[in-house]
């Protein structure tokens, strides 16, 4: 499927990419970037007018600081070291020249393998580009090709909020994703660092996670991450522990307000489902058939967010 648009600025640094790029050739996909082919679609900027592609001693090229990819596969990358052994570097790195060295921009999982591989020179295309579009290359080559862990992403898109003063909608745009998918991303950062280690291994789920972001507490989150991993729990049945738990602690409160604390399973269920949807805080409360849903926000922004979303639109 084709991605959206990448955003203001980035298209200057691409130099230019074409709407639909032509499929590279198998060799080319399979020491691109790792071992094994690459989806067709997902394809680095080919050189602008007047750029050529240099060879650069390898000592000389720098990994960049604003890489959102933290762990690489050690057999993956021997793969593709070994590919290039045999095959060479056959699409060059795209670097920015750093004075003292060259950084790079795309490509960091081939300057790997070629350190493994051997390799005293890398073939590379220099290019301009400052922190901020560098980053957005960065994250928008790993999200393409799916290399990011779901912790990885979600710091990505914190770094271009925080650091460039970005909005979620507008890192959404940049990095062609929904906002609701960034919002959500983020939320895994609130969790505690334990759980989010669980998660950055793969031994929980994203959609584990979003379920245990339910309970408020982290030393709460922290007990059903752990009672999730010791019983081999799915997602369903992690919903049903969440709201034993959140059961269990308005029980634990003065018998009038236990009362109208406890909560319906269902009730746990709609609840998440709307807050997943808002990317925000959302409380519901039910009983035999009358309520009311509580949505939180926490600027003006925020609220325009919110009714945009629900379709209300301010005069």
């Amino acid at each position: 499927m084709a991605k959206p648009a990448l955003g203001r600025g980035l298209g200057a640094l691409l130099g230019g990419v074409p709407a639909k790029p032509a499929p590279l050739p198998a060799t080319n996909i399979v020491a691109a970037d790792r071992g094994s082919a690459e989806p067709q679609h997902v394809a680095e900027p080919s050189p602008s007018a007047g750029e050529r592609v240099r060879q650069v001693p390898l000592d000389r090229v720098r990994p960049c600081p604003f890489q959102p990819r933290k762990e690489f596969s050690k057999e993956t990358l021997q793969e593709l070291a070994d590919s290039i052994k045999q095959q060479g570097i056959l699409q060059p790195l795209i670097v920015r020249d750093a004075k003292t060295h060259f950084e790079l921009i795309a490509g960091e999982r081939r300057w790997r393998a070629a350190q493994l591989a051997g390799l005293k020179e890398i073939p590379v295309i220099v290019r301009e580009a400052d922190d901020r579009a560098v980053l957005e290359l960065a994250l928008i080559e790993n999200l393409q090709r799916d290399n990011l862990n779901p912790l990885e992403e979600a710091l990505g898109y914190s770094q271009l909020i925080s650091q460039f003063q970005l909005r979620q909608e507008d890192v959404a745009t940049k990095v062609g994703k929904s906002r609701a998918v960034v919002a959500n991303a983020l939320r895994l950062l609130k969790l505690d660092q334990e759980i989010q280690n669980y998660i950055r291994d793969g031994r929980l789920s994203v959609g584990h996670a979003k379920v245990i972001l339910a309970l408020s507490l982290p030393t709460e989150q922290k007990l059903a991450a752990q009672r999730v991993l010791k019983e081999s729990l799915n997602v369903r049945q992690t919903e049903e522990l969440v709201a034993h738990l959140q059961n269990h602690k308005a029980a634990s409160m003065s018998a009038n307000h236990a009362a109208a604390a406890v909560r319906d399973p269902h009730v746990t269920n709609v609840e998440g489902r709307l807050r997943e949807r808002l990317g925000t805080k959302v409380h519901l409360r039910y009983r035999q058939g009358k309520g009311a849903i509580e949505i939180r926000y926490f600027s003006d922004d925020e609220l325009e967010r919110l009714l945009q979303i629900l379709g209300v639109q301010i005069e």
